[in-house]
C-alpha cells in the first residue's frame, strides 16, 4: 500500500513539474504570480473524433439501455474525447484565505467552466453519472472532483449563474428522458442570456463532491451545491444516496490537480492534507490520506454489484491518485 502510495505522489508531483516546465518554456521571464495558467491540464482531455457523435445522436442510443450500460456508455464516450471544444478551456478561480497563524494567503485552482458533457459545441449533453464513472474519468484526466468550498468559489465567481430548473420527482429523474429534457430547459436559459459557451457556468447542477465523510460511508456517494444564491444551495452536503445512484439534477465538474498558492504550483492533494493549509479549500478541515480514500472508493464501488460493465470496472482498478 505505501509503495504504490509514493509511487502516485510521484506520478503527480511529476506531472504538476511537467505543466510548470511547459508554462515556463511558453513564458520564460514571467514572475511566479504571472505564471498562474490554467491552459497545460486541458492537454489531459484527449482529441475529439470527427466521426464522433453529437448528444442527440447519442441520446438515442442511451435510451435502449439500462442504468448500468448507459454509464458505461458515457465513460466511453468522455474517455474518447467525445467532449465539447467549450470544455477545453479552463477557469481560475482566485481565493484569499487566513491561516492560524492570520496571515493571509492567496490561492488560485483551475476548474472546467461548466459540467462534463459529451458531444460538440453545436449539440451537446450534461452527463449525470454515478461516482465510479466519474472517479474514472477525473483520474484518467488528471483531475480531481471539487470539495463543497471549491463548489461554492465557483458559483461566486461565475460569469453566468443559472438559475436551478428542478423536475419532478419520481423513478423518472434517473431516466435518459430527464437528462435530455433538463439539457434542453438549461440550453434555453442560457441561450436566453445570450451569453456564449466556455464562460465560467454555475447554477445549472448538483456536483458530485469529495468530503471527509465518505470514510464513514465508503459506498455513498457526496452531492452539493445547486445554488439558488451565494449563500443559499438547494442541496447542503449530503451523503444519503448509495454510490450507484445518479438522477438529472448531478453534475460533474472537474478540478485541476495543482493549486497556486501565493503564485507557487502545489499538489492539490498536498493542499488537501496539509492541516496548515486545507482551509483555503476546503471547509472541512484538512481531507486526510485522500489517495487512500478514493482507492478505498474505487475498490468499494468495483466489489459491490454495480452492474457496470466488466471493462469499466478494468479501468477503475487501474486509474492512479495522489495521494
Amino acid at each position: 500500500m505505501r509503495t504504490n502510495r509514493a509511487s502516485r505522489i510521484r506520478q503527480l508531483r511529476a506531472y504538476a513539474l511537467g505543466i510548470l516546465a511547459t508554462i515556463a518554456c511558453a513564458c520564460p521571464g514571467l514572475a511566479p504570480a504571472a505564471t498562474e495558467s490554467c491552459e497545460p491540464f486541458a492537454q489531459g482531455i484527449p482529441a475529439r473524433s470527427t466521426a464522433a457523435l453529437p448528444a442527440s445522436g447519442l441520446v438515442q442510443r442511451l435510451e435502449e439501455m439500462n442504468a448500468a450500460e448507459r454509464d458505461t456508455a458515457i465513460a466511453a464516450e468522455l474517455l474518447a474525447g467525445n467532449i465539447p471544444g467549450f470544455l477545453r478551456r479552463l477557469a481560475p478561480i482566485h481565493l484569499t484565505g487566513q491561516l492560524k497563524d492570520g496571515r493571509k494567503v492567496r490561492v488560485t485552482f483551475c476548474a472546467l467552466p461548466d459540467y462534463l458533457a459529451v458531444g460538440s459545441d453545436e449539440d451537446f449533453l450534461l452527463v449525470p453519472m454515478r461516482l465510479q464513472t466519474a472517479l474514472v474519468v477525473a483520474g484518467s484526466f488528471g483531475f480531481l472532483l471539487p470539495t463543497t468550498k471549491m463548489v461554492d468559489a465557483i458559483y461566486q465567481q461565475a460569469e453566468v449563474r443559472l438559475s436551478p430548473q428542478p423536475l419532478p420527482a419520481g423513478p423518472e429523474m434517473r431516466s435518459t428522458d430527464y437528462y435530455w429534457r433538463h439539457n434542453q430547459m438549461v440550453a434555453a436559459q442560457r441561450s436566453s442570456l445570450g451569453l456564449p459557451l466556455g464562460l465560467l457556468t454555475a447554477g445549472d447542477k448538483k456536483d458530485l463532491v469529495l468530503s471527509n465523510r465518505l470514510w464513514r460511508t465508503p459506498q455513498q456517494i457526496a452531492i452539493y451545491g445547486w445554488h439558488r444564491d451565494i449563500e443559499q444551495p438547494i442541496q447542503p452536503l449530503s451523503t444519503v444516496h448509495g454510490a450507484r445512484y445518479v438522477d438529472y439534477s448531478h453534475g460533474v465538474r472537474l478540478v485541476g490537480p495543482v493549486a497556486y498558492i501565493e503564485g507557487e504550483a502545489r499538489s492539490v492533494f498536498d493542499v488537501l492534507r496539509d492541516e496548515r493549509l486545507a482551509s483555503l479549500l476546503s471547509d472541512e478541515g484538512p481531507l486526510a490520506h485522500l489517495g487512500e480514500l478514493l482507492d478505498i472508493l474505487k475498490t468499494a464501488l468495483v466489489n459491490t454489484p454495480l452492474g457496470v460493465s466488466d471493462a469499466l470496472s478494468r479501468a477503475a482498478l487501474h486509474v492512479k491518485y495522489a495521494p
